[in-house]
């Protein structure tokens, strides 16, 4: 069975040395969902919300989330992105889909940037939107694939 990688040989938690690893380009897209009311998604929709452009806003946030996911995940490298690409779906009548790819050319892959990115977003929504709606739920964050790196792709089932 596999180790984790965050601990040393007496159990303490420790920064994974990637110094020897090789720089390679590293890819990966993560996921999440945010389910609504169907009113509120008109809104979100039709442009209507108070605080202005929701997924303009949401978009930015996730980039700006995924820069910051070394700030925020205690033992997360920071690295240089090349790329964070957010897409939004609508899934009537109540549900946005988010999806984020990052990418990277470096030692160590970009994982968590994607799904910090994917979860900013969605907690971006819920921020803009809570006012006439309360009740969303965040739900099926997840890594959908990943690419380059010592172990190689990745892809869910």
């Amino acid at each position: 069975m596999a180790q984790f990688t965050h601990f040393d040989a007496t159990g303490q938690a420790h920064m994974v040395d990637v110094g020897d690893k090789a720089e390679t380009r590293r890819i990966a897209r993560a996921t999440g969902s945010i389910r609504m009311k169907p009113d509120t998604l008109k809104l979100i929709q039709q442009g209507d919300a108070k605080k202005g452009d929701v997924l303009g806003v949401a978009r930015i946030a996730a980039i700006q989330g995924a820069k910051r996911a070394a700030d925020l995940i205690p033992l997360c490298h920071p690295i240089a992105l090349s790329k964070v690409a957010v897409e939004f779906e609508i899934a009537q009548p109540d549900t946005i889909h988010c999806a984020v790819t990052a990418e990277t050319v470096g030692r160590t892959g970009v994982e968590m940037e994607a799904l910090t990115a994917a979860s900013i977003a969605l907690l971006t929504i819920y921020d803009m939107c809570k006012a006439v709606d309360r009740g969303m739920t965040i739900s099926d964050i997840r890594l959908l694939e990943k690419h380059g790196g010592k172990s190689g792709d990745w892809v869910a089932e």
